[in-house]
C-alpha cells in the first residue's frame, strides 16, 4: 500500500458534494460551511489524527495478509475534503483509493487510534469485497439498492471485527450505541423492512451520521453486521462477498423473519 496526502481530487470531491446536495437535500451554508470553518480551530485534533493515521497504517498490509491470506493494492489518503465522508472508497488514476476526510473526522471526534483503526479497517472491508468479490452492482429497484447497501456495510463491519478478533466490535459504539442496538434489533429490523418500499436518499434513517433512528445514527451498520453474521452460519466470508442481489434478498427475508 502507498500512503500519501491528497494533492488532486478536486473534481471527485465537488461532484460528490453536488450529488449529496441533490439526493440528500443538504445545504452548503447549514451542513458544509460550519464543518469546514471548524478545521483551523482544531490544529491539536489534526495532529492527533495524523499520529493515529500513521500508527494504524504501520504494517497494515502484513496484518491483512495474516488474517485473510490475501493482499490489497490500495492507496490510503488523508486529506481535507468537502464533507465527502470520514472515509470512502473511490478510484483515482485507475487506482483504488481510500479517502479519509480530516474535516469529518474532526466533526465526529474520531481522532484517536481506536476510532481511526475502525474507520480505516471499515473502508478496507469495502476494498476487499471489491477486489475479491463484487462490491458495486447495477441494481435498478431503489429498495434493492438500500438492501445491497445494508449487505455491503455489513460485510465491511465484519471485516473490521475479524481484523480485531472481536465479533462484538463496532467502531460506532459510543454513548450506549451498541447496547441500544442490541436491545432494539427487532425494531430496527422491522422498521428497515417496512421502510424499504418507500426509502430514498432523503428519507432513509439508517446510514450516515446526519440521520437518526430513534435518536441513534448508523443503526443500519449494526443491522448489516448482524445479517452478515447470520449468513456466516452457513457460508464462508469469501463466498459471501460474491453474493448476487437475489442471494441477498432471499437470505434477508429468512433473516428478517427470525428477528421480528
Amino acid at each position: 500500500m502507498d500512503y500519501a496526502h491528497l494533492s488532486k481530487a478536486k473534481e471527485i470531491c465537488f461532484q460528490d458534494m453536488e450529488d449529496s446536495i441533490i439526493s440528500a437535500g443538504l445545504e452548503w451554508g447549514k451542513d458544509y460551511l460550519p464543518v469546514l470553518n471548524s478545521v483551523p480551530n482544531n490544529i491539536d485534533k489534526i495532529n492527533r489524527i495524523t499520529q493515529s493515521f500513521y500508527a494504524v497504517t504501520e504494517n497494515l498490509p502484513e496484518k491483512i495478509s495474516n488474517k485473510f491470506g490475501k493482499t490489497l493494492d490500495v492507496d490510503i489518503i488523508l486529506y481535507l475534503g468537502l464533507c465527502n465522508g470520514a472515509g470512502w472508497v473511490t478510484t483515482i488514476g485507475e487506482k483504488t483509493t481510500v479517502l479519509l476526510g480530516i474535516e469529518k473526522i474532526i466533526e465526529l471526534d474520531w481522532c484517536d487510534i481506536y476510532s481511526m483503526n475502525g474507520l480505516i479497517l471499515h473502508e478496507l472491508g469495502h476494498v476487499y469485497q471489491d477486489k475479491y468479490g463484487v462490491l458495486n452492482r447495477e441494481i435498478d429497484a431503489l429498495q434493492n439498492q438500500f438492501l445491497w447497501q445494508l449487505f455491503t456495510e455489513g460485510i465491511a463491519m465484519v471485516f473490521e471485527q475479524e481484523m480485531v478478533d472481536n465479533p462484538e466490535y463496532y467502531h460506532q459504539d459510543k454513548d450506549g450505541w451498541k447496547n441500544w442496538c442490541t436491545q432494539n434489533l427487532g425494531l430496527i429490523n422491522q422498521s428497515f423492512c417496512d421502510d424499504l418500499a418507500t426509502m430514498t436518499s432523503s428519507n432513509q434513517r439508517y446510514f450516515g451520521d446526519w440521520v437518526r433512528f430513534h435518536g441513534y445514527s448508523d443503526v443500519g451498520y449494526y443491522l448489516g453486521a448482524y445479517f452478515v453474521r447470520f449468513l456466516l452460519r452457513n457460508d464462508c466470508f469469501d463466498n459471501l462477498i460474491s453474493y448476487s442481489i437475489d442471494d441477498v434478498r432471499k437470505q434477508f427475508k429468512m433473516f428478517s423473519e427470525m428477528n421480528h
